[in-house]
C-alpha cells in the first residue's frame, strides 16, 4: 500500500538547516506512525477521498527542574539553533504546564509545541524527589552542538553524530527505566509527568491541517472525524472550538504500547499510554496590526488543556 510517509522531506529545504529538519521530522514521523495505527488509517482514508496531508505541527513534553538544561530548553534549544523562533507562551496553572510554540520562517515546515511540568509546584516531597532523581540524569545538546547546527547554514555540513544525539534525544528515554511504583505515584499528581517519565522526550503527536486537505469531502473537521469514525478509529468525545472560530482541534484516542519500567530494580514492561493524532481546522482572523485577513497560526490555552488529557490511563 502507498502511504504519505515522508511528508517533511518532501519541502523543499533552502538551506541546510531545512534539509536537516525535513530529514528529522520524517524520521520522527515513521517512527510514530509504525507505533500509532490510527495515523495509518488516516492516510488509507485521506488516500480513499484523493485528499493531501500536510503537518501542521508537532508537540513535545518535558519535565523541569532546577536543572537548566531540563524542561522546554532541553528540546526548544536545538530547534532554535535550526532557525525556529518562539511565536507564543502558554500557561496551565490547573496541570502546572508551561508550554511554547515555535514557528520556522519556512511556513512549510511544522510548528512546533513544546510544554513541560513545573516539578517546583508538586506539594508532594516524594514525588519532587522521584522526578528530579529520575530527570536530573537526562542530558541535553553540548553548546559545542549546538553552535554546529546554528553554523550549518554558512558550512553546509555537520559531523553526523550531531544529528545521531538529536535523534536519540528524540526517539529513546534518556535515563534509566523509572521503578513501576514511582511511575504510578507520579502518576496520582500528573499524568503528564507520568508519561514523560516512561516516554521521554518521544513525539506526543502529529497534526493534519484540515485545510489542507483540498477536497469537499474532507473540508472541515466535522467531516474529517465522520470519515475516521467511519473506518473504526477512536475518537475524543467532541471538538475543541466552535463552527467557524479561529481554531478547531480534536484528535483520536491515545494508543498504549510497552513501555520499558523495573520492577525492584529488575527490568520489565507495563502497558502505558502512548501518543494520538491531533486535527486541527484554522480560519481567518483580521490581523491587528495590518488590518489584513489572515490565517489564525497560534494555540488556544483552553484547547490545549483539554487535548493534554488525551494520554490520561484509562482505570480498568
Amino acid at each position: 500500500m502507498t502511504t504519505t510517509t515522508g511528508p517533511h522531506r518532501a519541502i523543499v529545504g533552502n538551506t541546510p538547516q531545512e534539509q536537516l529538519l525535513g530529514e528529522l521530522f520524517d524520521e520522527l514521523w515513521e517512527i510514530y506512525r509504525t507505533k500509532v495505527d490510527y495515523v495509518r488509517m488516516y492516510e488509507t482514508m485521506i488516500q480513499s477521498h484523493q485528499a493531501h496531508f500536510f503537518n501542521d505541527h508537532i508537540a513535545f513534553r518535558t519535565i523541569a527542574h532546577e536543572n537548566s538544561y531540563a524542561g522546554i530548553a532541553t528540546v526548544s534549544r536545538m530547534f532554535e539553533a535550526l532557525g525556529y523562533r518562539s511565536a507564543g507562551t502558554y500557561h496551565f496553572e490547573d496541570k502546572s504546564l508551561s508550554s511554547v510554540h515555535l514557528q520556522h520562517a519556512n511556513p512549510k515546515l511544522p510548528k512546533l509545541f513544546i510544554s513541560e511540568f513545573r516539578t517546583w509546584e508538586v506539594a508532594d516531597e516524594k514525588c519532587r524527589t522521584i522526578l528530579t532523581n529520575l530527570v536530573g540524569a537526562s542530558a541535553a545538546l553540548s553548546i559545542d552542538e549546538l553552535h554546529q547546527l546554528a553554523a550549518l547554514k554558512e558550512v553546509g555540513q555537520l559531523d553526523p553524530t550531531v544529528k545521531a544525539k538529536m535523534l536519540a534525544l528524540l526517539t529513546q528515554v534518556p535515563w534509566q527505566a523509572p521503578e513501576i511504583e514511582d511511575v504510578r505515584y507520579v502518576n496520582k499528581f500528573s499524568q503528564f509527568a507520568a508519561w514523560v517519565m516512561v516516554h521521554g522526550y518521544q513525539v506526543n503527536h502529529f497534526t493534519a491541517l484540515i485545510n489542507s486537505h483540498g477536497v469537499a469531502s474532507l473540508d472541515n473537521i466535522d467531516k474529517t472525524v465522520a470519515a475516521l469514525q467511519s473506518v473504526g478509529v477512536p475518537m475524543k468525545t467532541d471538538i475543541e472550538g466552535a463552527p467557524g472560530s479561529k481554531l478547531r482541534q480534536t484528535a483520536t484516542e491515545a494508543t498504549v504500547v510497552e513501555v520499558g519500567v523495573r520492577n525492584n530494580g529488575t527490568p520489565t514492561t507495563m502497558p502505558w499510554t502512548y501518543a494520538y493524532f491531533e486535527l486541527a481546522e484554522r480560519n481567518e482572523i483580521i490581523d491587528p496590526t495590518t488590518g489584513n485577513k489572515a490565517r489564525f497560526e497560534g494555540f488556544l490555552g483552553p484547547q490545549a488543556t483539554n487535548l493534554f488529557d488525551m494520554t490520561r490511563l484509562k482505570q480498568s
